[in-house]
């Protein structure tokens, strides 16, 4: 187990943590996942301060994330660092087969939770990424939808949804959970969309 989740687990990071959230007026709100193997998306994200109220969050509700890096950061001493935080090793030179070997990470471990960000930045874009999507979608696991509420200072985890593999379809169910969340600055938050040719 990497060493940033058993932190998360201890009574005392625990305590801190709600300590915090209370202290910051923030609260948490979970629907269980079916699950644990599955691919988390966060949304919205407009700030660097969204990850530290996730950070919290998970500590909070105990849920060990892992989220991806890319091989080169994981020779030498960051090598350490990052294996000790839960990242999850890729190459991302070979583009074309990043959802693959994302994918078989999950056929890896009996409990494995991937975070992504679709929006991919902090800035307005006009339309989501799609790879946690097809990673789903190709590990068989389900997309469960978190979320950072700073119009109503509610972090949490909605619904869950097994990718049909109609996109399309997939993504006006998405957007509809999304629609009333608000990130710390709305105006740049992202299009809920598919790229469009």
């Amino acid at each position: 187990m990497p060493w940033i989740h058993r932190i998360q687990k201890s009574r005392l990071a625990r305590g801190i943590a709600r300590s915090i959230f209370r202290l910051i007026g923030w609260r948490t709100h979970v629907i269980k996942p079916p699950t644990s193997r599955y691919v988390l998306i966060g949304a919205p994200h407009t700030s660097n301060w969204d990850f530290i109220i996730a950070m919290l969050f998970m500590t909070i509700e105990d849920i060990p994330i892992r989220l991806m890096g890319k091989d080169s950061l994981f020779r030498g001493p960051m090598g350490i660092l990052m294996r000790g935080i839960g990242a999850i090793e890729v190459n991302r030179t070979e583009r074309t087969k990043l959802v693959d070997q994302v994918a078989e990470k999950f056929d890896q471990y009996d409990e494995l939770i991937i975070g992504i960000s679709p929006e991919g930045t902090r800035k307005k874009s006009s339309h989501w990424r799609t790879g946690f999507y097809y990673i789903a979608l190709k590990a068989q696991v389900p997309i469960v939808m978190a979320y950072l509420d700073y119009g109503n200072k509610v972090c949490g985890i909605g619904p869950s949804m097994i990718p049909t593999g109609d996109i399309q379809a997939d993504f006006c169910m998405i957007r509809e959970f999304y629609s009333g969340i608000r990130g710390k600055y709305p105006h740049e938050q992202g299009e809920i969309s598919l790229v469009t040719q």
